[in-house]
């Protein structure tokens, strides 16, 4: 009986398992990243994932490890632990925690639309779980102060409620499935208020761009305005399908005598249309630009780009993480 060959201590495990500049690769690791079942893994699993990790990283590896275990104990590691301070985050502000509250949230949204107290209550429950998600994803070298937080969160709850109830309002003398674009409106509006003030202090001081081996060439804001279209961009695209086919399937089956008959199943069915549409949504608008985003030295600021000219005058583009 041979022993496998023990693996070489040189797999980078800090960057994803697939080629990050193709749609396909980014997909692949977001189907990875958001998997609803990582949250049913026992502390003692998540430390054991965590010990490989870190051993690995330390150039430790533990006999008889496969490739497929390293990785497998990486995407666990990276569930459920944060990647710049390592503290364990919040359950539901995971991302593998994404589809299932989310389906919960949109799904109760788009049942209880008709009547103004619900429609405050679900949009503010949204937006209290999207400060959670964006302050447990927060970026390391940029911690966000209460002070920020509790702006930003106040102030897209706001906008999503305003937005809600104003559409909610003008939408009365018109078709009834209009109706049910409302929520939708209301959650991209919060989007686009509530992730630039998430990430005000990016916008003031820039973010930090690098060459192509990751040295650090300055801060720009510039940088910081792509990143957070990107990503404004993708949350309205991860929240679209959800919020955009499940209205049209279920003012079909509202005038069918089924849910007539069953009204208490439209709530459900709603949760699982909505379920469906997220389990592909929201991997693949994550992957719709890459992690680490590019853009031409010609487009930074001028000062930015004076002092990458004087380090280097042939540099053309420089990265930078978007963020989620």
């Amino acid at each position: 009986q041979k022993m496998p060959p023990s693996l070489p201590a040189t797999i980078n495990i800090r960057e994803p398992r697939w080629d990050q500049s193709t749609f396909q690769g980014r997909a692949k690791h977001f189907f990875m990243v958001t998997d609803p079942r990582n949250l049913l893994l026992s502390g003692a699993t998540l430390e054991e994932a965590r010990r490989v990790v870190e051993d690995y990283r330390a150039g430790t590896v533990p006999p008889g490890l496969t490739e497929d275990q390293l990785w497998r104990a990486k995407y666990i590691y990276d569930s459920a632990f944060h990647p710049d301070t390592g503290e364990k985050m919040l359950l539901i502000g995971r991302m593998s925690a994404q589809v299932p509250m989310n389906m919960t949230i949109t799904g109760c949204m788009l049942t209880f639309y008709r009547t103004t107290p619900a429609v405050l209550f679900w949009q503010w429950v949204n937006q209290s779980f999207n400060a959670i998600v964006n302050y447990t994803n927060r970026s390391g070298d940029a911690p966000i102060t209460p002070s920020q937080l509790g702006t930003a969160y106040v102030s897209a709850t706001t906008g999503a409620v305003v937005t809600a109830l104003g559409l909610k309002s003008l939408t009365k003398h018109l078709p009834a499935i209009i109706g049910r674009y409302v929520p939708f409106a209301a959650v991209a509006a919060a989007n686009c208020i509530n992730i630039p003030l998430m990430r005000q202090r990016e916008l003031k001081l820039g973010i930090p761009v690098t060459d192509e081996n990751g040295n650090r060439l300055g801060e720009s804001t510039a940088a910081a305005q792509k990143a957070i279209f990107q990503v404004v961009v993708s949350r309205i695209g991860m929240a679209a399908p959800a919020m955009a086919i499940p209205p049209v399937i279920m003012n079909a089956l509202e005038k069918r005598a089924f849910l007539k008959r069953y009204p208490y199943l439209n709530a459900p069915l709603q949760v699982g249309l909505v379920g469906l549409c997220l389990v592909f949504a929201t991997p693949l608008c994550c992957a719709l630009f890459p992690q680490k985003s590019s853009m031409l030295v010609s487009r930074l600021e001028h000062e930015v780009q004076a002092r990458i000219r004087e380090k280097d005058p042939q540099l053309e583009t420089v990265y930078f993480n978007k963020g989620l």
